[in-house]
């Protein structure tokens, strides 16, 4: 049996992330409710803002240049815990005819 996914959203708090990181939270739970482990906030310095899924990063600040906005997160989370479910209209995946 494969184990609910747990999410880390590690934030700088020296630059006051952490609206923003209850945000994404929300928006992660609102999308995937009971079928995350947990969703959960780490307060760190220098500017960092990373989201991981069971320590795999699934959005880093400095790489990804910025910060993702709900949809995006969304996506990437889907893309790497549940491939196959659908999104609604937020989803970036196109249809195949």
């Amino acid at each position: 049996m494969k184990t609910a996914p747990v999410v880390t959203i590690l934030y700088c708090s020296q630059c006051n992330w952490l609206l923003r990181a209850g945000w994404m939270a929300q928006e992660l739970l609102s999308t995937f409710g009971d079928d995350l482990a947990s969703v959960t906030l780490v307060p760190g310095t220098g500017g960092v803002y990373q989201i991981s899924v069971n320590g795999v990063m699934i959005w880093d600040r400095k790489i990804d240049g910025g910060f993702p906005d709900a949809a995006q997160l969304k996506q990437r989370l889907r893309d790497h815990s549940f491939p196959d479910r659908a999104l609604g209209h937020n989803d970036g995946k196109t249809a195949k005819h």
